[in-house]
């Protein structure tokens, strides 16, 4: 069905817990395993209306913000989705206690009983209405930052918008688009300091209502860790330390160079080559007609999974008012679609979308079909691994949308997958520190990020920049506000996907292979089983961050003696 034709009926929780509760009960008093499991499926078939009807307001919302149908509809979801949660929740208690859960076991796998036990440490009802707050809250941010308005070279922009100019070849327009910017954040500093505040301390609270001494492990349970903690992510982040910052560097040092500078600056972030980076060539419509050859080549389910795509409407990825910012793959379960959102800008980044959210759309579309709906729930850093190596994956193809420009694109493509991590450790680092230490003030918060900033990257220079010259930088990554801890699933998952990216230089039909079956396997497994079945190294291995250094800086050369 296509995406402009999908009804939506908000899910109204009376009559949703009525017909659930109905179903519990008879649960309850079911006389054997395949009446429960029976059940269970019906259960199913409720949580997906609301999580489709949840997503489809989401979605529409976020195409939107400015229009007040949805931003009702969204405000609805903030206000009663605890609720839902709730109801779910008090299911999954009887489920867990069930006297037929070994055979239940059986049919649905131990791994969804982990999960569930995990999730029933993270909620108690108490939480509810910190979890509202928490809800508005982040919608209260989005829509601060879809907000953003600038007039600059003739034209109104959003802050996507202005991503193009600040990856201008020319420097002066760099730093007067960067100048645009951080007097949008200056002018909101208060607003930006106060939603932080109060998330921090609805956080910490939910936390200590649960018996827990701050919002960490509370924070681990939300992102549904059940194999590592955060000693292990610790470790990660030393490892990055010791190898990927250095390496990192190394790779700051040569683009000061290309760019003819002395020292870089802030401003020269996102540059890589003094006459700019390279650009997609085409229209939105003939990058995706390149896109649909791509996929089409790349394999047989790739080449299905795209055409259903377009033709259902499933992306939405021009930027316009009152849009919401960055990117993100959704999924529709009772339509089996997923959704691709996005905002094109005219940079690189635009093709990284097609690849990197058609890498999570891919996994789901693959596993649309799963008859155990939780076997569809994956953790982040899993999902991540889908996305980042689809990135690498369709990296043949790159000179459809580059031309003479391809090896420019490739290396910097590389170089800044490398050049992420440490910065995403960084976010992470700072997120522990904050919630481990919740009384601090903003000010002290950002004495925290510029302390880190000189451990992870000590090329950066702000230039007396009013706003990121005083470690306020972080408030421009989404992610610490609406999804605590979410961001080191990127790191995790970019040392998958180097690590497919150095075996597909070997054997590139091997490792397609093997992220294929990966990627079908949805979460039947978790996340260090999953790898290891792919035949890769976990990332919390002592070698791991190593044995990657020193492979992928091989495949970093070559690609630099091919731009």
């Amino acid at each position: 069905m296509k995406f402009s034709q999908m009804p939506y009926e908000r899910v109204e929780f009376e009559v949703f817990s009525s017909q659930w509760n109905k179903l519990v009960l008879e649960f309850d008093s079911a006389s054997s395993s395949k009446e429960q499991f029976d059940i269970h499926l019906q259960l199913t078939e409720l949580k997906k209306q609301y999580h489709t009807m949840r997503s489809l307001a989401y979605i529409r919302h976020t195409l939107n913000t400015q229009d007040e149908t949805w931003s009702k509809e969204q405000d609805y979801y903030d206000e009663n989705g605890p609720k839902f949660v709730h109801l779910i929740i008090e299911y999954y208690k009887k489920l867990v206690k069930s006297p037929y859960r070994t055979e239940l076991e059986k049919k649905l796998g131990t791994l969804v009983f982990e999960d569930i036990e995990l999730q029933l440490k993270g909620f108690d009802e108490r939480i509810i209405p910190y979890m509202q707050q928490e809800s508005k809250l982040t919608t209260a941010y989005k829509k601060l930052m879809a907000s953003a308005e600038f007039e600059f070279d003739g034209k109104k922009l959003n802050l996507p918008m202005l991503g193009f100019y600040l990856q201008h070849p020319d420097r002066d327009i760099r730093r007067l688009a960067s100048k645009k910017r951080t007097e949008f954040f200056l002018e909101h500093a208060k607003e930006l300091d106060d939603l932080f505040d109060k998330l921090v301390d609805i956080r910490s609270k939910m936390a200590r209502e649960l018996g827990m001494e701050n919002f960490v492990p509370l924070g681990y349970i939300f992102m549904g860790r059940n194999d590592y903690d955060k000693n292990d992510v610790a470790n990660f982040r030393n490892q990055v330390k010791k190898y990927l910052v250095p390496l990192a560097s190394e790779i700051h040092d040569k683009r000061r160079q290309n760019l003819g500078l002395d020292k870089l600056s802030f401003i020269d972030e996102p540059v890589f080559f003094r006459e700019g980076n390279p650009a997609p060539q085409g229209s939105p419509e003939e990058i995706f007609e390149n896109g649909k050859k791509m996929y089409s080549e790349l394999s047989p389910e790739t080449k299905e999974f795209f055409e259903f795509m377009i033709n259902n409407e499933l992306f939405d990825v021009l930027s316009k008012k009152g849009k919401a910012g960055g990117g993100y793959c959704d999924f529709l379960p009772l339509y089996k679609s997923p959704f691709v959102f996005a905002n094109f800008n005219g940079t690189s980044g635009d093709i990284d979308v097609l690849t990197h959210e058609c890498g999570h759309a891919f996994e789901a579309w693959l596993t649309r079909d799963m008859e155990i709906y939780e076997h569809t729930s994956i953790g982040m850093e899993t999902a991540e691994v889908h996305s980042m190596s689809m990135e690498f994956f369709t990296g043949k193809w790159m000179h459809l949308f580059f031309g003479n420009d391809t090896g420019k694109y490739l290396y910097m493509h590389l170089a800044s997958a490398i050049a992420f991590i440490p910065y995403g450790c960084m976010v992470d680092e700072f997120q522990h520190i904050i919630y481990e230490n919740p009384d601090l003030s903003p000010v002290e918060r950002k004495d925290v990020w510029k302390k880190l900033e000189m451990e992870y990257k000590p090329h950066l220079d702000y230039e007396d920049d009013p706003f990121f010259g005083k470690g306020g930088y972080w408030q421009r990554q989404a992610h610490i506000y609406e999804r605590p801890f979410y961001y080191i699933d990127y790191c995790l998952a970019q040392t998958c996907a180097l690590q497919f990216r150095i075996k597909m230089d070997e054997d590139f039909t091997s490792a397609w292979k093997a992220y294929l079956n990966l990627c079908k396997k949805g979460g039947k497994l978790k996340f260090t089983e999953l790898i290891k079945e792919a035949g890769l190294v976990s990332p919390f291995d002592d070698d791991c961050i190593a044995y990657i250094t020193k492979n992928i800086r091989v495949l970093l050369e070559k690609c630099e003696n091919n731009i």
